[in-house]
């Protein structure tokens, strides 16, 4: 596993620079979901801004983010998207979806669920997903919600496409966590890891390509 240090860090001047309204927003949908979010704050701008990466900045690419929450990956994503590119985002609480269709219009912003993106896709015209981001709990899904979200996402995936999912690294060793862990390597041809040490707590990515469907 490689890691990402960026200079000093201090937990107190990030926790300071977090937009009020998004923790407010992030809080009252954990308040109403509580198995489906599972942060304890929303995302860092350096853990969105190493999620952004993924994303092709040239041609027609369609970028699929389950569990958008507040947006801070989905503004990323939408620097580096080019003009030409999809940004789909589907997120289970609608007053979140309410939240993200006026903070990012140029996302088309899905209320809906994780478990149905096969179904999902097609209505919007998309046979297939370049990328798929997701910021999903996977250390709190139970074992088969699990193997379906994952291979929903799998046969969402074009050949040479590329799915990312995060996770707090003291999660990795979780039972829910090193399952996951166990469920991509079974999945994906290629799996990368690399941490983000700017995130209270630090956060761990998986960068997958090569579904295996």
């Amino acid at each position: 596993m490689t890691t990402q240090h960026h200079g000093r860090f201090s937990p107190t001047r990030w926790l300071r620079k977090a937009p009020v309204g998004d923790y407010r927003r992030f809080f009252t949908a954990a308040i109403r979901h509580p198995g489906t979010v599972g942060a304890a704050t929303p995302t860092s701008n350096a853990v969105a801004d190493s999620v952004g990466r993924v994303v092709p900045d040239r041609g027609e690419p369609v970028v699929v983010e389950l569990g958008p929450g507040t947006g801070s990956l989905s503004v990323e994503i939408r620097k580096r998207l080019p003009a030409a590119g999809r940004h789909v985002g589907i997120e289970l609480d609608e007053h979140m979806v309410r939240h993200l269709r006026r903070r990012i219009p140029e996302m088309e912003t899905v209320h809906g669920n994780a478990r149905k993106l096969r179904s999902t896709l097609p209505k919007l015209g998309i046979d297939s997903a370049d990328v798929i981001v997701t910021s999903i709990p996977w250390s709190l899904l139970d074992e088969n919600e699990q193997h379906d979200v994952l291979r929903q996402c799998r046969r969402s995936l074009a050949p040479d496409g590329v799915f990312t999912a995060m996770t707090y690294l003291p999660m990795r060793h979780s039972p829910g966590g090193r399952r996951f862990r166990d469920r991509l390597e079974a999945g994906f041809g290629e799996v990368l890891t690399h941490t983000t040490w700017r995130s209270v707590p630090p956060m761990l990515h998986y960068t997958c390509r090569h579904p295996i469907v």
